[in-house]
């Protein structure tokens, strides 16, 4: 008897991530896989005053831990050659202030892209270069150009020591924006329907060709039959920036949204609200309910927040590819200035590749 019904011998049933079964004897025996969603986590993390709120997001109730690190981020740390690029330090006069508080949406209106929805793809990868690039072209065109660009054009054709939707490097992505170019995500919109799982991502439809002068055209029709604009966006090579919090934030105002690293723990998956830092609730479980894995989210903007208590708690604001239902509007916020989770160890910038000749409107 399970919640007023009977099961026959053998009759099974889900409980969250894990099935149960009714053995000869009458007792129910369940698998004890850690959830994603884990609720006395989600209890743990709300009476811990740590500054958030956990909550259950619906779409990832029945998946285990494991799954949500595998098949929820999806970018591979950069090898140690990348890691040590020259880094970018800004350039900030002594009596420069930079202000408290700063939203790229607000600067930019119009030119910021909402968050994606990665869906049960290890794309971020293909997500985070795909969204901070969109950003940055239309900033850098002063609205001219204003895409958001495709992942799903990430996902299948950058498949050189790329895994698609089985995780990826952010340099590869940067290498294929740069020489390759992508298009809008209009022209080739992301298909969740092939990455059940990990699954590898469709066939590529579309390659683009050089055209002399840097430029390169599309060499078949958008996948998406509705739209006929396949123009093929390209971006410089990227910089990374210092790790120091201020040169961040100034790259940031300056010059619009950066991609970051981020290392993901079991509880950030139950972000609801507030600013997040990874909490020591699950220090007392057995290892395989801590785990954690790599992502890379868009930094947008900074702030401040004084706690109850009276302490200024200072944060960034990132955008996650977990769909707008997942934390703030699918953003979140997370403590700055410390490198929580990795959040600064590696920042990225890189200009739109705009030329006047981009500027003519039948582009």
């Amino acid at each position: 008897m399970y919640q007023g019904r009977v099961y026959p011998t053998f009759g099974t049933y889900q409980d969250n991530c894990n099935r149960c079964t009714c053995k000869e004897d009458g007792q129910w025996e369940c698998d004890q896989e850690p959830c994603l969603v884990n609720p006395d986590l989600i209890d743990a993390i709300n009476r811990g005053n740590y500054g958030w709120t956990a909550g259950n997001h619906s779409v990832f109730w029945g998946m285990t831990l494991d799954e949500g690190i595998r098949y929820r981020l999806g970018t591979v740390r950069p090898t140690s050659s990348v890691m040590n690029m020259n880094e970018i330090q800004m350039v900030m006069s002594p009596d420069e202030t930079l202000p408290s508080a700063f939203s790229a949406s607000n600067k930019w209106p119009g030119l910021i892209h909402e968050p994606l929805d990665q869906g049960n793809c290890a794309g971020s990868w293909a997500f985070s270069t795909a969204a901070v690039a969109s950003d940055r072209i239309s900033i850098h065109s002063m609205g001219h150009m204003s895409p958001a660009l495709s992942p799903q054009n990430l996902l299948s054709c950058n498949t050189h020591n790329q895994h698609g939707c089985r995780g990826g490097r952010l340099d590869g992505a940067w290498w294929f924006l740069r020489r390759r170019g992508l298009v809008s995500n209009n022209c080739y919109p992301f298909s969740e329907g092939d990455h059940n799982g990990a699954a590898p991502a469709a066939p590529c439809m579309m390659h683009s060709r050089h055209m002399g002068r840097g430029k390169r055209q599309a060499t078949a029709h958008c996948p998406n039959s509705r739209t006929h604009a396949n123009h093929i966006y390209q971006a410089t090579p990227p910089y990374r920036l210092s790790s120091h919090e201020k040169d961040i934030m100034k790259e940031l105002m300056e010059n619009g949204p950066v991609q970051a690293l981020l290392e993901v723990h079991e509880d950030f998956f139950l972000y609801k609200s507030g600013i997040y830092k990874h909490t020591p609730a699950s220090l007392g479980k057995p290892e395989r309910y801590r785990q954690h894995g790599t992502h890379s989210v868009k930094i947008t903007g900074w702030g401040e927040e004084i706690q109850p208590d009276g302490q200024k708690v200072k944060y960034w604001t990132a955008a996650n590819s977990w769909g707008p239902t997942w934390g703030e509007n699918g953003y979140f916020r997370i403590v700055r200035g410390a490198n929580e989770c990795d959040i600064e160890s590696f920042v990225v910038g890189v200009w739109g590749r705009v030329g006047t000749e981009d500027m003519s409107p039948h582009h």
